[in-house]
């Protein structure tokens, strides 16, 4: 992992948090969403991540007019020796790293082309299934100030993305060292530090993390106060949220919490790790209520309050949860 991040490093200047959310990703065995303004190196962040785990990296420019078939690729006729035949031509997802570009730029139809990829590491094309090269791994980015001409992803495929990270803007240092590095000579890619192989080995070993009872009850209790309809929801989730996190959203904490553990080079997973995978996990599985948008109140306020309500220690619970409702 400090291979990997020294690796990055020398390409992309500051953004440590987002670097540190792709891993957690990459390490767990999850998909990504990157979501940030143009121009905030989102791009150059998945092609220097793939140089740096030596991987098959494939880049998908998602547009309105992007077919299916252009994700997955399609069967051609060949004139060979033996006479014609059809012969598969894969598509750029037959890659280890993808990188799906704006992906909200593209119809459903098209983004629904990445759903099986995705959850069965598969593509089935003419009745076909053809097993994805291990291991895989999804990065897509949206631009979330380009609404017009844009398809934004359904609930269900939202669900698929172990973590959403949004890209924050550099501060002025670091703004001043990406003038520095990209108006002089081109930069290369990082060298390669780690295999297929030896990636591999880390995400078993992520499987691996011990996690106790009370660290799996904490991740339950928080993905249960994030819907509305549950009685530790706190007061600001039954009136901000429509639809609260589900199943996906526990086991994304915990696979999280156990990559956030081998990022620090621990075998166990704890509370704080818990803690400190929740946004990325959460803030993309729950669905505003008409209220809550109106108040301008975002996933991520909501994420904040119920850490604050529900406490790491079963004990407190109930008091913490007696006083939000007093509130």
């Amino acid at each position: 992992m400090k291979r990997i991040r020294a690796a990055i490093g020398r390409v992309i200047v500051g953004q440590d948090e987002v670097i540190e959310q792709v891993l957690w990703g990459l390490v767990a065995g999850g998909h990504v969403l990157l979501e940030g303004a143009p121009g905030l190196g989102k791009t150059l962040l998945v092609r220097a991540l793939s140089a740096a785990v030596k991987l098959k990296f494939a880049r998908i420019q998602f547009t309105p007019d992007l077919m299916p078939s252009d994700v997955t690729g399609t069967h051609v006729l060949v004139d060979s020796p033996a006479g014609r035949k059809f012969v598969l031509q894969k598509g750029p997802l037959f890659a280890q790293v993808v990188l799906a570009d704006e992906i909200n730029r593209a119809t459903p139809k098209t983004q629904s082309a990445l759903l099986e990829a995705m959850q069965e590491h598969a593509v089935t094309l003419a009745g076909e299934r053809h097993a994805l090269e291990e291991p895989f791994y999804v990065l897509a980015t949206e631009n979330p100030i380009e609404m017009e001409g844009t398809y934004p992803l359904p609930e269900a495929q939202l669900d698929r993305f172990l973590f959403k990270v949004m890209v924050p803007s550099p501060s002025e240092d670091e703004l001043v060292s990406v003038l520095g590095r990209t108006t002089g000579r081109e930069s290369k890619m990082p060298e390669a530090v780690i295999d297929a192989d030896e990636l591999m080995g880390v995400r078993n070993a992520c499987r691996d993390v011990a996690v106790a009872e009370p660290v799996l009850r904490y991740a339950a209790r928080l993905v249960r106060a994030c819907d509305p309809t549950m009685p530790e929801a706190p007061a600001i989730v039954r009136r901000a949220v429509r639809v609260g996190a589900g199943v996906r959203a526990a086991q994304a904490l915990v696979l999280g919490a156990k990559a956030a553990a081998i990022s620090a080079a621990r075998m166990h997973a704890a509370f704080e790790d818990v803690q400190g995978v929740a946004k990325p996990a959460l803030r993309h599985r729950m669905i505003r209520s008409f209220e809550g948008e109106a108040d301008g109140i975002t996933t991520d306020a909501i994420v904040d309050a119920v850490l604050a309500t529900i406490p790491a220690r079963p004990a407190e619970v109930s008091r913490e949860v007696a006083a939000s409702r007093a509130e």
